[in-house]
């Protein structure tokens, strides 16, 4: 009898999956638009060229190094037509697995050439370019992670010339601004310094101007409230806002098999039990997550700093997809797409979302400021799946 009773329940335990899982695919891998924007192909920006454009691209350090990445030939040709008056930042996590290890380390080469193929874009380009970290490029969090960032910015300086091409520098905290055009201002944080284990270099002897968290965020409230007349655009790895797995949010499919986190062919459903792996991830979390202690206090702090000012664009990486929230009268963007792909949950307090490669462009008019999504086709062309006066 309580076998009985035991199969009937997994079975409809199984059942409740399948039909979840249904419904999920239904809507995955297609743009979602929350209903206030959905009539957004209608709006039509300035006819006027923007006087400052600037890429917010994330999490390319998957790219294809052979020369047939979409994401990549995307973005030569937006350079095309880019004149000096434009900017290509990079979110973080440039190179995975783990940024650019030792010369002895198997990964070495790889990683080398991963940043290549994106350096090479830019040997004719007239703009500026400014990359920053992410967790992988700090050897994914580990405790050794410092030297491993520090390789990677003397690797991107040896190439490319500029100030501003890798910040902040030495794997400081920041923040750090730059003046991209006048009236246009660009501040850099570095997220993973927050949530970093080991070295976390700050002060005099790492040549970081803050000496202690607070300073951090006492320099962020000084930059912002001396430039409220200024349009703002803070760039960072880790979102404030995410409908996708570092935000809590997992499919069916890793509750169903959850052991396909380790492995993409593990497929040995455990209903029921599955899901403590995501239950932890979303109430508990690594450190990359938006749960784990460290990342909720910084973004707690974050938000607590932005609901004083208006109109702040802020952009990070970290979870691979496309999603724009608008929220306090601020816009929030996760543009890691850059060469992998994971789920991302409709709905929610996301205006745009979308499992897709692709990035973002801001286009900053006189009087106006347009953020657009660009996506690869099916043959490699470029598409514009949405766009948003903000």
């Amino acid at each position: 009898m309580l076998t009985d009773l035991l199969f009937i329940f997994f079975g409809l335990l199984l059942l409740l999956f399948a039909y979840a899982f249904w419904r999920e695919w239904q809507y995955r891998h297609r743009p979602y638009y929350r209903k206030t924007v959905l009539d957004w192909a209608e709006k039509v920006p300035p006819a006027a060229k923007p006087v400052f454009s600037a890429v917010l691209i994330g999490d390319t350090g998957n790219v294809a190094t052979d020369g047939s990445d979409a994401v990549l030939q995307m973005l030569q040709d937006w350079l095309k037509t880019a004149g000096e008056n434009t900017r290509v930042i990079f979110l973080g996590d440039n190179i995975y697995p783990k940024g650019i290890p030792p010369a002895t380390d198997r990964h070495r080469e790889s990683a080398e050439e991963k940043m290549l193929a994106q350096l090479q874009l830019f040997k004719d380009y007239a703009g500026k370019v400014t990359f920053l970290s992410g967790n992988h490029d700090w050897n994914k969090g580990r405790e050794n992670g410092y030297a491993f960032v520090l390789r990677q910015e003397e690797f991107v300086r040896s190439y490319l010339p500029g100030e501003e091409v890798y910040l902040p520098r030495n794997g400081c905290p920041g923040p750090v601004s730059v003046q991209m055009a006048p009236g246009l201002l660009l501040i850099v944080l570095n997220t993973q310094w927050w949530v970093q284990k080991g070295i976390r270099p700050i002060g005099a002897p790492y040549d970081c101007p803050q000496e202690n968290s607070e300073e951090i965020l006492a320099d962020l409230v000084k930059l912002l409230r001396h430039n409220q007349h200024q349009r703002i655009l803070i760039a960072a790895h880790h979102p404030l806002y995410s409908n996708s797995v570092h935000g809590g949010k997992f499919t069916v499919k890793q509750h169903l098999f959850p052991l396909t986190a380790a492995h993409k062919k593990f497929y040995i459903p455990m209903p029921g039990f599955g899901s403590l792996y995501p239950v932890y991830r979303k109430f508990i979390g690594a450190e990359e997550d938006m749960s784990h202690p460290r990342y909720k206090r910084l973004r707690r702090k974050l938000l607590r700093i932005f609901k004083e000012y208006h109109n702040i664009i802020y952009a990070a990486g970290h979870d691979h997809n496309l999603q724009y929230f608008q929220m306090r009268g601020n816009h929030f963007i996760v543009s890691g797409a850059g060469s992998k792909t994971t789920f991302v949950k409709k709905g929610g307090k996301a205006t745009f979302t979308h499992e897709s490669k692709g990035f973002f462009v801001i286009d900053y008019y006189e009087n106006e400021t347009w953020l657009r999504i660009l996506e690869p086709g099916p043959d490699k062309e470029t598409v514009e799946i949405f766009r948003v006066k903000l």
